[in-house]
């Protein structure tokens, strides 16, 4: 059990706020931030109080051991507004513990719950302005960790930070996106900390997607470390592959992240009658799926997009175009339920949503 010395969380407030500076209606993903942030610091074995303080940058030595070994995890959350003001969270202990599964697989000391829950309303509530009503918009939330230990030296940190930081949101992807079929490079291995929001999984995609880019491609469709012949994520998402009338997504395991949007989904194909099989999916059978007319449609899913359709896929030098995406796709029926249980505009019979308060 990780220790915490006090409960109390220290507020200062900001004396103006930036609102009035911001053009909600053209929003760049993850540039703009509230007035406030939320921290917590590990020193001597415990968790210190809790903080809430303007935004702004903080000072950190130039040897704290995050820059040198990568000791760095983090969660994505949202939150939303609905019509009557209220403000909800989905399935916020998801996140609360997947990143102290992420933090534990990087020997990062597990954040207390009461902290995680109190801090992200206490904030949310002061920023409440910054959260707007309507399908679309949404407030992305950034919990975070880093390793503050002032040593370069290869061994986990003694002191360590948390931190949550809030950015007004639009859609992440706009339209549909192109993919590589990965065949050279892979995003995690066996053993390794790919099921693991790590920052490092993030930084190590980056050259193979600029690969992709450079081709015409948004993104890559990450592949098995051991062959390249099993389909796994696509980009920083999940991905699902509908072929005839079955959606088909891996399953997780060390290598693939344990998706809160991918659960979700494949509950809402459960209650929707839309057949969802889990299982390993090979790139050849993609391929002969596209060749004889039944592969429909292939999307990622990601609490960032929530659902972004894939319009076409690149494997060995060769161009697929998939149909063009429609009102009856399992993409956008799911979207649309989804976003209807997020704004508080359907019935929310599985809990999902979290009021704040």
């Amino acid at each position: 059990m990780t220790k915490v010395s006090t409960y109390e969380i220290d507020i200062v407030k900001a004396q103006t706020s930036k609102i009035h500076d911001v053009d909600f209606d053209n929003l760049t993903f993850g540039r703009v931030f509230t007035d406030h942030m939320f921290y917590c610091d590990f020193i001597d074995g415990e968790w210190q109080q809790p903080k809430i303080k303007p935004y702004g940058p903080m000072s950190i030595d130039p040897s704290a051991r995050v820059f040198h070994y990568g000791q760095a995890v983090f969660e994505g959350m949202k939150a939303y507004k609905d019509d009557h003001g209220g403000v909800f969270l989905f399935r916020p202990d998801e996140n609360f513990a997947r990143i102290n599964k992420s933090a534990k697989r990087l020997a990062i000391p597990e954040f207390p719950k009461e902290y995680f829950f109190e801090g992200l309303t206490t904030l949310l509530k002061l920023d409440k302005e910054w959260i707007k009503s309507g399908e679309g918009n949404s407030l992305y939330i950034r919990p975070f960790v880093i390793a503050t230990d002032s040593a370069i030296a290869a061994a986990p940190s003694d002191n360590y930070r948390f931190m949550i930081i809030c950015s007004p949101a639009k859609a992440y992807y706009k339209g549909t996106v192109k993919v590589l079929i990965a065949e050279q490079f892979s995003r995690s291995a066996n053993g390794g900390v790919g099921f693991a929001k790590a920052a490092g999984n993030y930084a190590a995609q980056f050259y193979p997607t600029n690969l992709a880019q450079e081709k015409g491609f948004q993104q890559v469709i990450w592949t098995d470390a051991d062959t390249h012949t099993f389909l796994e994520e696509a980009g920083t998402m999940n991905v699902f592959f509908r072929i005839g009338d079955t959606l088909i997504t891996a399953p997780t395991s060390d290598r693939i992240l344990d998706g809160i949007t991918r659960k979700s989904l494949i509950q809402l194909c459960e209650d929707n009658a839309i057949k969802c099989d889990v299982r390993p999916i090979k790139v050849d059978e993609l391929v002969e799926a596209y060749k004889n007319g039944s592969l429909k449609e292939i999307f990622g899913a990601g609490t960032a997009a929530v659902i972004s359709p894939i319009s076409a896929f690149e494997h060995r030098d060769t161009v697929y175009n998939l149909p063009e995406i429609n009102e009856n796709s399992y993409s956008s029926i799911l979207k649309q339920k989804m976003l209807n249980i997020q704004h508080n505009l359907a019935e929310d019979k599985h809990n999902w949503r979290y009021e704040v308060k």
